[in-house]
């Protein structure tokens, strides 16, 4: 008996092994893939979304911008073409939840470095205080690779606009001067095609995790 499974023992180690690969195939065959919510307008709380906007379920994308980054230089959607990017509001001398939202994107630039699918997107909501040098002095003071990040300033009108009509992140404040905005805390992951496909505290450690995961999910997708 020791004599036939001897003479039949490669036969076996291959058998062995070409099931192992079977199973493997048919699991991975039927383990569905990951892919990321599309969101649209209407899958906001409407306090961030433009009135015009708020029942809007299909289609909705970031629309063009011409805005300047701390360099003084030109910034438009055709920077971030075929891009992945992380965008949110902000302005340079907040004290409440700015720093930690800047320490964020901070980490997720230095995790990222040497990803060139992957960029950096941060809009001022005061872009009259947060003139080029502004931005430039808290670019330096936090290390800010002006090659991966941008921190862009322009004018009011857009920056509302695009706040509220295409990234869906600021609240209206009212009584204020025309297009004023509060921002809130949350990182829009933005897809090649310029749709929103998540939303992240900016101010908590564990959806910095999983909005790194999701960028990795997002990169098998495109």
């Amino acid at each position: 008996m020791l004599q036939f499974f001897a003479k039949y023992k490669f036969f076996g180690i291959v058998l062995a092994i070409l099931s192992i690969i079977i199973i493997f195939s048919i699991y991975s065959v039927l383990k569905p893939t990951p892919k990321l919510k599309v969101y649209q307008p209407a899958d906001f709380n409407s306090e961030v979304v433009d009135t015009t906007l708020q029942h809007v379920k299909k289609y909705h994308t970031i629309a063009n911008f011409q805005l300047t980054n701390q360099e003084g230089k030109l910034v438009t959607e055709k920077d971030y073409e075929n891009t992945i990017y992380v965008a949110d509001f902000f302005f340079t001398t907040c004290q409440t939840i700015c720093p930690i939202m800047t320490d964020n994107m901070v980490r997720i630039q230095e995790e990222l470095r040497e990803d060139h699918t992957v960029k950096l997107l941060s809009h001022s909501v005061t872009p009259e205080i947060d003139s080029v040098a502004q931005l430039k002095k808290y670019a330096l003071e936090k290390g800010v690779d002006s090659k991966k990040w941008n921190l862009v300033t322009g004018d009011r009108k857009q920056i509302y606009d695009l706040a509220r009509k295409s990234y869906l992140a600021v609240k209206d404040l009212p009584n204020s001067e025309p297009y004023g905005m509060i921002h809130t805390e949350n990182f829009i992951l933005v897809d090649t095609q310029k749709r929103i496909r998540g939303i992240y505290d900016g101010t908590n450690s564990e959806e910095i995790e999983k909005l790194l995961a999701d960028i990795e999910i997002l990169k098998l997708e495109q």
